[in-house]
C-alpha cells in the first residue's frame, strides 16, 4: 500500500495544505520572479511554509514546482535548470516531511504548461506528454509520495500529463484538480461531472477542484462530482475566498472561520481530502483540521 491510500484507509478526513505562492509573496517573491528558484536559492522560506502547514494539521504537503515545467521555466529563462529546480525541491519536501514525527505525505505539484494545446496552441499531446514527464521525473527522483496534478483547464493537458506521470511510475499514485472558475465549469468548458468521469477513466486515484473563486464555488463542485460518482475520493482545495486588489497585491478575504465552515460543508458532500489554496496561510489549514476533527 502507498502513503496515501494508508491515510485512506482510516476512513476520517484528510487534511491537505494551503497556498504556496502567496504565503511566498508574503516572505518577499516579488511579482514575475520564480517561485521554483526559491528551491536552491532560499530553502529556509520554504521549510518555515510546508512545517508550518505540518503543525497546523496538514497530512499531504506539495511541492514547491507547480511552474515546474518547461513551458514556464523558459518564461523565466530558466528551462535548463527545470530538472535541478524540481528535483530540489522533492527533496526539500522530503526533509521537511522526514524531520516531522507526523505521518504525512509528500506531493509533487504539477500545474498547467500555461500555454494552449493543439488545436487552439501549437503544444501536441505528444509534446506535452514530453514535458511533464521530464518533470515527473525529476519530482519521482526526487522522493515525492505521489503526482498532484493541479489547477487544469483542459482535460487533455490532465491527460498528457497522467500519461507523463504513468511513463515514470506504474505504480505512484495520481491525484488531479480542476479550476471551475467560469460559472461552474473550466476556463475550457468541463463540467464537474465530465471531469469526474474523465478522472476515473484515467485512473488517478483521488481527483476533485482547487483555486476558483472561493469555498461556495468549490462546495457545489464537489456536490456535483459525488452525486454522479459517489464511490470517487474527493478534493477540495478552495481559495481564501475571493481576492481583491490592495495596491501592487491581492488580498483574500475568507478568515479560518470561514475555511473551517468551507471544510465541514465539502466533507458533508462528500469530499474526503480537504484542504486550501490562494490566500490560505497554516491558521487556515489548522481551523480546516480542527474543524474536521469535530465533525
Amino acid at each position: 500500500m502507498t502513503k496515501l491510500q494508508d491515510l485512506l484507509t482510516v476512513g476520517k478526513p484528510i487534511i491537505a495544505d494551503g497556498g504556496m505562492g502567496t504565503m511566498l509573496m508574503q516572505a518577499g517573491l516579488e511579482q514575475g520572479q520564480s517561485p521554483e528558484l526559491w528551491n536552491v536559492e532560499k530553502p529556509d522560506a520554504i521549510r518555515k511554509i510546508q512545517s508550518g502547514y505540518i503543525n497546523a494539521g496538514a497530512q499531504i504537503i506539495l511541492t514547491n514546482t507547480f511552474g515546474g515545467n518547461p513551458v514556464r521555466m523558459r518564461a523565466n529563462g530558466l528551462e535548463d535548470r527545470m530538472t535541478e529546480l524540481n528535483h530540489a525541491a522533492a527533496q526539500l519536501t522530503r526533509e521537511v516531511v522526514d524531520a516531522s514525527d507526523k505521518a504525512v505525505v509528500v506531493g509533487g505539484s504539477m500545474g498547467p504548461m500555461g500555454e494552449f494545446m493543439e488545436p487552439l496552441g501549437t503544444i501536441s499531446f505528444d509534446d506535452a506528454v514530453a514535458m511533464f514527464k521530464t518533470q515527473a521525473q525529476a519530482l519521482f527522483d526526487g522522493g515525492v509520495d505521489l503526482f498532484w496534478i493541479e489547477t487544469m483547464s483542459a482535460l487533455e493537458e490532465v491527460k498528457a500529463a497522467v500519461t507523463a506521470c504513468r511513463q515514470v511510475s506504474e505504480t505512484m499514485p495520481i491525484v488531479a484538480t480542476m479550476t471551475f472558475d467560469t460559472k461552474g465549469r473550466t476556463m475550457m468548458g468541463v463540467k464537474p461531472e465530465q471531469a469526474v468521469e474523465a478522472f476515473i477513466e484515467m485512473g488517478v486515484i483521488a481527483m476533485g477542484a482547487n483555486c476558483g473563486n472561493g469555498p461556495a464555488e468549490i462546495e457545489t463542485v464537489i456536490q456535483q462530482m459525488h452525486e454522479v460518482k459517489p464511490d470517487a475520493i474527493l478534493i477540495a482545495k478552495s481559495n481564501a475566498g475571493l481576492p481583491r486588489a490592495e495596491g501592487d497585491h491581492f488580498v483574500y478575504d475568507a478568515t479560518p472561520e470561514d475555511m473551517a465552515t468551507y471544510a465541514k460543508t465539502v466533507n458533508a458532500l462528500g469530499a474526503q481530502i480537504v484542504g486550501a489554496c490562494c490566500g490560505s496561510t497554516p491558521e487556515h489549514i489548522q481551523a480546516i483540521a480542527t474543524a474536521l476533527k469535530e465533525s
